[in-house]
């Protein structure tokens, strides 16, 4: 089935991913592609709107991020620009962008000028928005008018008769509390999309698509983790081709405390997978023996995964396909896939696999952002307690230990984790947070237990809210929370005497330390 597209070409922006889930959201399917994306294949994939997204750049630098020159008059489809994309496409159009006096970021106040507009259909004329640039349009091109302002910078720009649309600020981010509305406004009052993109649709597509590929006959094993997403994806590639697929459960050593039992268990009992447990923790242990760099770590992870599993792939033999439950989100922050965007760390379900292991992949949910995924999950029947699960780093604890891993550092740590997660639940916070997890600090500091002096090890806590963990706040946990969590930890386990609370956000920092 052919569904609507709409197509964001991505300029490098941190939001542009938000663009995607917006869209996706109205059920919509939407797709990001490089700036650079062939302008054939746009016109041949005939969506019904494009989207231009921000980028970091001036308009007017010389390896500025461009269109093709005749980008306008080739495609058909109604054109939105945000931020950079405004500027460009002024700039393209013979209007003039200019520097700012200074940098504009932050909350502004737009006000709406006279005159109808189908991008701000039914909204106030006065709308809180999110700015976050340095350069403005000064003059506009030939047949624009301009329809918003804030102060003195020309906010929101149309040709309505060529279908060309325009705004400064973001409505993709939450700080524009009417951004859905003027996404919405463009979906589907400008671009006419009726919205055909569900969860019912894409598992029968999928399921369709990987019977075709995989045959009648191929085998295929997948790599579970424990968590949501190589769940879904396990069950997902079992409801098309069944007892076919051997799902390969390792236990790496890393994994929080008894969950490797437990949720073997679960896979057989509750999900009815084909699934095998290999316990490969002394294996993980001898190649992260003396490893600090946290690349290093990754890849020392996922070279030794790739290990297991080519074992596991000869001893059942016959094996063509490996399944992995890579995202979006992996395979944009690993590599400079989608255009501009830089890459943060690498993933080690993401690349190299098939050239190792001359296996082909099957990543049915690598378009998918992980709120989405967990849609998915629910209409195919996975359990709540997967479901709900935080996400949980395919190298595990492994990049939540600072410095070298030892077996006696990983036991601390499953210990304060889990001390950390049993009281997220008593207070009843699990649910209200994205992501909690305890980090083992490579530093040791005083303390006194008793009447003795101590000098052992420090435990800082981590808690984030989130919708699809590409940005990220830190969760105002209760402070009397907090005091628990600590008092516990430092009772209950010999070899820590302090507790840190971490107050960072994703940007600047990510979520996970290493």
């Amino acid at each position: 089935m052919q569904h609507e597209l709409i197509l964001i070409l991505d300029f490098g922006s941190q939001y542009t991913q938000l663009i995607a889930r917006r869209v996706r959201e109205m059920g919509v399917y939407c797709e990001i592609v490089p700036f650079h994306y062939a302008l054939e294949k746009i016109v041949e994939r005939a969506p019904k709107g494009v989207i231009l997204s921000g980028g970091p750049n001036s308009v007017y630098e010389a390896d500025a991020p461009q269109v093709s020159a005749d980008f306008y008059e080739r495609i058909s489809a109604p054109i939105l620009g945000i931020c950079y994309g405004m500027q460009l496409l002024a700039k393209d159009l013979k209007g003039t962008v200019s520097p700012s006096d200074k940098r504009e970021y932050g909350h502004a106040k737009m006000k709406r000028l006279s005159g109808k507009t189908e991008l701000f259909t039914d909204l106030p004329g006065d709308l809180d928005v999110w700015m976050s640039h340095g350069d403005h349009v000064t003059a506009l091109p030939e047949n624009f008018r301009q329809t918003a302002t804030t102060g003195e910078v020309i906010t929101a720009i149309e040709n309505s008769e060529r279908r060309i649309y325009a705004v400064q600020f973001h409505p993709e981010v939450s700080h524009t509390p009417k951004g859905k509305e003027i996404l919405h406004n463009f979906v589907f009052d400008i671009c006419r999309a009726t919205g055909d993109w569900t969860s019912k649709h894409f598992i029968e597509e999928e399921i369709a698509k990987i019977r075709a590929a995989v045959g009648e006959n191929e085998r295929v094993v997948c790599g579970l983790s424990g968590g949501v997403d190589s769940t879904v994806a396990a069950v997902l590639v079992h409801e098309a081709i069944g007892e076919r697929q051997t799902c390969i459960f390792v236990n790496n050593g890393l994994l929080r405390a008894d969950e490797f039992e437990e949720t073997l268990r679960l896979y057989k009992n509750k999900l009815h997978l084909n699934v095998i447990g290999v316990d490969a923790s002394r294996e993980f242990y001898a190649v992260l023996k003396d490893v600090v760099d946290p690349e290093l770590k990754r890849k020392a992870i996922g070279a030794k995964f790739i290990d297991v599993f080519d074992a596991e792939a000869h001893r059942i033999g016959g094996v063509k396909w490996l399944v992995q439950g890579t995202l979006y989100p992996d395979v944009i922050e690993s590599v400079s896939l989608r255009g501009a965007s830089v890459t943060i760390k690498s993933h080690h379900n993401v690349g190299g696999l098939p050239e190792k292991m001359n296996l082909k992949l099957i990543e049915p949910l690598r378009e998918l952002f992980k709120d989405e995924v967990r849609l998915i999950g629910k209409d195919l029947g996975v359990p709540a307690e997967i479901l709900q699960r935080h996400p949980f780093p395919g190298p595990g604890l492994g990049v939540r230990i600072l410095g070298d891993i030892t077996p006696e550092k990983v036991e601390l740590l499953q210990k304060a984790d889990r001390i950390f997660i049993e009281e997220l639940h008593n207070f009843k916070l699990y649910n209200q947070v994205w992501q909690a997890f305890a980090v083992l600090l490579p530093i040791q500091s005083v303390g006194v237990m008793g009447d003795f002096r101590t000098y052992d090890r420090a435990i800082a806590l981590r808690a984030v809210t989130s919708i699809d963990g590409m940005t990220a706040d830190w969760a105002r946990l209760p402070h009397e929370f907090l005091q628990a969590v600590s008092s516990r930890i430092t009772s209950e386990i010999r070899g820590i005497n302090r507790v840190v609370y971490d107050i960072s956000s994703k940007p600047p920092s990510t979520i996970e330390w290493e």
